[in-house]
């Protein structure tokens, strides 16, 4: 078993590591180690091509993770796409980089992690994207006419800019319809993000069109410095210990690489950044988590922490399909896998970074509060939907901790008309991954073009777990996320379809569409709560966005890691990636992870007097 000396070593190459790892080299008195389970990719078309994203999912840049059967699903085992690659799930997700909202954030001070709040992470999300330059007079078509400021001051290393055609009438057409419902976000949300629709960015070159994500932009331009080492292709199968020193410390991992065994030592820390199923089981499989679980495993106990592993939430969507006009750019013929339009686009993208392929459809978004709640009726609907579900008083103590206070900030947000229960959002083309809600199976594309609107649950309080079942690191952990068993939940996720059901008749978004309107599938052309809720069952998915295994909490909450990101009980270890957020942003998660990282990187600095 050969060995090697590091200061810092981190466990995995993805959002978070390879991102914590290129600003922790910057110090070159450090020397940094990158242990990756996955490759390089940063040269595959399939990565580099916005609109191949989906073409990743199940290959090998997957971890192919796959959830217990979920009873409010139809008992239907949902797929969880997780990045298998340097670079992690920004090398295979929809690359779509959405901003927080200032109260969701405070709403992790607000949950006992004291400094983590907007003021100070909105320098750590301006840290590690670029905001785009807006061509010329083309404000209004971009629906970002009506932003009274623009966010000129981020310059990271994310490049971003607004997908696709520039002129595509479907950002206009979104922001005129909000904006006579009385919701149109009116300044950039990276600034004042709030309730209310708006144009989204995507982590996409400007000029190339290409995916800009963590390999590219945060690893490739420093790869050659003397004190970073990344190695790929190589497995962590546990962190080791000096169980001579009270509370344990962790010295270093040992890992599997060509069939061999090796070992690394950190004269400073271990960093686990393995994501939110594999770093819980990481530790687990080391010795830290619940005593029970590691009996089980026969493992030896190095910290009994609860809730390693628990806490798993996710966002859910559930969308319909609606038929375009004829007129309107979509990307159906793709979906369809048209020779001649397949063919066309690689042309454009290869020849003059242009065309469909330069981004996977989505456009738009919407940060919404549960509107039909803002009535008198509606509102007290919603205050006996909380009453009659509040978290039992039978719970464990930490358990009950736990779940008073993420209940309690539901509460706040679903009686609150400034805060956003739900996100939509829409993609032009129809959704080919989604089960056809009728029969259960695959839908096949159909001939036409459409437009998906997707209704997203963005604070749920479902709460699930992931676990290791097994030593053997080759063996997935069982992940049951338990998608919409709190019943507050389904009903949230229903109300807020039924009103986007009335968002796409309004004009001018509805002259985009068909008429008589036409649905995909004929189950989605419901008109009340219990034809969303059965539709829900059907049809609801994933959006990947997997968090909160490894939280950030106070330990007496069943949290895992302190406000300095240190595992509870041991020394010389943290966990820095999604696993440790403790509250969703509504949108997509990519961002809150970089900005996760950028303050890690400042508090491990400032830890060890690095400059």
């Amino acid at each position: 078993m050969e060995s090697s000396m590091h200061d810092f070593i981190l466990v995995g190459g993805g959002t978070a590591g390879i991102s914590l790892a290129a600003r922790l080299s910057e110090v070159p008195t450090q020397r940094v180690l990158v242990l990756e389970a996955g490759s390089d990719h940063s040269d595959d078309l399939r990565v580099k091509i916005p609109a191949f994203y989906a073409a990743l999912h199940g290959s090998e840049l997957d971890w192919k993770f796959r959830t217990e059967p979920q009873p409010s699903l139809n008992g239907r085992v949902i797929a969880i796409p997780q990045g298998k690659a340097l670079g992690g799930s920004t090398a295979i997700n929809n690359s779509v980089f959405a901003p927080p909202t200032k109260t969701l954030v405070d709403g992790w001070e607000a949950l006992g992690n004291q400094g983590w709040n907007w003021d100070t992470l909105k320098h750590y999300y301006a840290k590690a994207y670029s905001s785009p330059l807006i061509p010329d007079g083309l404000d209004k078509q971009l629906g970002i006419d009506k932003w009274a400021t623009k966010n000129d001051k981020a310059i990271g290393p994310i490049k971003t800019s607004f997908p696709g055609e520039y002129l595509h009438p479907i950002r206009e057409a979104w922001a005129q319809s909000f904006d006579r419902k009385g919701y149109l976000m009116t300044n950039d949300p990276w600034l004042d993000a709030s309730v209310g629709a708006f144009s989204n960015l995507y982590g996409i070159d400007p000029v190339r069109k290409e995916r800009s994500y963590a390999t590219n932009a945060y690893y490739l331009p420093v790869k050659d410095r003397k004190n970073l080492e990344v190695i790929t292709s190589a497995v962590v199968e546990r962190i080791l210990f000096d169980h001579g020193s009270q509370p344990p410390k962790a010295i270093g991992v040992e890992y599997r690489r060509d069939g061999r065994t090796w070992t690394a030592l950190a004269g400073k820390e271990v960093i686990i950044s393995a994501g939110a199923f594999q770093s819980p089981k990481l530790l687990e499989v080391s010795g830290i988590g619940s005593a029970d679980i590691l009996r089980s495993l026969d493992v030896e106990v190095v910290r009994d922490l609860k809730g390693v592993g628990e806490n798993l939430q996710d966002h859910i969507l559930c969308d319909f399909v609606v038929e375009a006009v004829d007129e309107m750019q979509t990307l159906d013929a793709l979906a369809r896998q048209e020779p001649e339009a397949v063919s066309q686009a690689m042309n454009d993208f290869l020849v003059n970074h242009a065309g469909l392929l330069t981004s996977a459809g989505i456009k738009t978004f919407a940060y919404m509060p549960l509107v039909d709640s803002l009535s008198e009726g509606g509102l007290e609907a919603v205050k006996r939907l909380l009453e009659e579900n509040q978290p039992s008083p039978a719970a464990l103590e930490t358990r009950k901790k736990r779940d008073v206070a993420y209940f309690e900030t539901a509460k706040e947000i679903l009686l609150d008309p400034t805060r956003a229960s739900g996100a939509y959002l829409t993609a032009i083309g129809q959704n080919p991954v989604a089960p056809d809600p009728t029969t259960g199976g695959v839908t096949e594309p159909l001939e036409g073009k459409f437009l998906t609107v997707v209704a997203i649950l963005a604070q749920p309080l479902s709460r699930g777990s992931v676990h290791a079942i097994s030593r053997d690191t080759a063996i997935p952990p069982t992940i049951d996320p338990r998608y919409l068993s709190n019943p507050i939940d389904v009903e949230v996720l229903a109300r807020h379809l039924l009103y986007l059901q009335d968002v796409i008749r309004s004009p001018p978004l509805c002259t985009l569409l068909k008429k008589p309107l036409k649905h995909f599938h004929s189950a989605a052309d419901f008109n009340d709560l219990e034809g969303a809720k059965k539709y829900i069952k059907a049809r609801a998915n994933t959006m990947w966005h997997v968090a909160g295994t490894c939280c950030m909490l106070p330990e007496e909450m069943g949290g895992v890691v302190d406000t300095k990101l240190k595992v509870y009980g041991v020394e010389n270890l943290r966990v820095v990636d999604s696993s440790v957020v403790p509250l969703l942003p509504p949108g997509n998660l990519q961002s809150t992870v970089y900005a996760v990282a950028e303050r890690a990187a400042d508090i491990i600095k400032e830890a060890y007097q690095l400059s």
